[in-house]
């Protein structure tokens, strides 16, 4: 059985890493070119490379895998099976053709629900109570192909992207090692996606990462837990960035206080009213600075109660 594993960050490790200890000929790892990160931006391959050359796995980085010598590399290589997470890129029709046992997909969400690049994320955003993983087949459309298995888990209040992508990249590579004997053996039955029920969760943009105070502070702490350790939350403070890593409800706000304002500052964190509750800001990051607990923050006195957050704040 020759595959080919497709995949980029750190949710398609334990898949790849099943596909290996479960002694499948993984005779390619196509992934992202490096790229560069952090502030002095040095060149870092993605982690499914570091762990295709940890085992001795050929490691293919096309910028497009859908340019000629992507399709060639994968004929070359005279795949039985392709299995992607998280790669990243959409095959074409030349590549979905070619493995005997087609191209399947391990996708963060319940399938027809949060198609897309950021299923994770979104989910959070939503206030989901669950969410899961299903492995598909691969169609030129954008995660909309034939379902082949599927597992929920339950997203507690506590949990953030981060955490959902680690308890969902260990399921997704379960099911890997579940599906994939069936698939050979011809025993699946694949159900076809119902796309009156297909949602979209396209990649997070600068926009949907500002915080509008004028929403409620159940939906503004989604929106911080689904961006959660990245990209982050992030508001306004004297025309500044500042960003919100943790924020916990708060059940009472004092009367008069309007969206954005500051109305307690306490070793606990920083107090913001918003249009239906209030939040307690806990883990911080003005511009410039370190990330910080509120409480360091405040105890600095660099912050006033009464003060405005937000891109056209101003004081009261």
């Amino acid at each position: 059985m020759r595959v080919i594993f497709m995949g980029t960050p750190t949710f398609a490790v334990p898949s790849l890493l099943t596909l290996i200890e479960e002694g499948y000929e993984i005779v390619s790892v196509v992934t992202q070119p490096d790229r560069p990160v952090g502030r002095k931006k040095i060149l870092t391959p993605p982690p499914v490379k570091e762990v295709a050359i940890q085992h001795h796995i050929p490691v293919f980085q096309p910028e497009k895998i859908r340019l000629p010598e992507g399709i060639d590399y994968v004929k070359e290589m005279k795949p039985d099976l392709i299995v992607t997470a998280a790669f990243g890129q959409i095959l074409p029709r030349e590549i979905l053709e070619i493995p005997k046992f087609g191209c399947i997909n391990v996708h963060a969400s319940l399938l027809p629900k949060y198609r897309g690049g950021a299923p994770i994320h979104q989910a959070l955003i939503d206030g989901e109570k669950e969410t899961g993983v299903t492995i598909m087949y691969m169609v030129e459309a954008l995660d909309a192909g034939d379902m082949i298995n599927s597992r929920s888990i339950p997203i507690t209040e506590e949990d953030h992207v981060g955490s959902l992508f680690e308890k969902l990249s260990l399921v997704g590579a379960e099911l890997v090692k579940e599906t994939l004997p069936a698939l050979i053996q011809g025993k699946i039955t694949p159900v076809p996606q119902n796309e009156d029920q297909a949602t979209f969760a396209p990649n997070i943009k600068r926009e949907k990462e500002e915080i509008n105070w004028h929403r409620s502070a159940i939906e503004i702490r989604n929106q911080i837990r689904g961006m959660h350790p990245w990209p982050g939350a992030f508001t306004y403070w004297k025309g500044q960035a500042f960003k919100v890593w943790w924020a916990e409800l708060v059940e009472e706000t004092p009367e008069g206080k309007i969206p954005g304002q500051i109305w307690d500052l306490t070793p606990g964190g920083i107090f913001v009213a918003t249009a239906s509750g209030s939040l307690r800001l806990a883990d911080i990051q003005p511009a410039g600075k370190k990330r910080l607990a509120a409480g360091d923050f405040v105890r600095g006195r660099q912050m006033n109660v009464g003060e405005m957050l937000g891109k056209n704040a101003s004081d009261l």
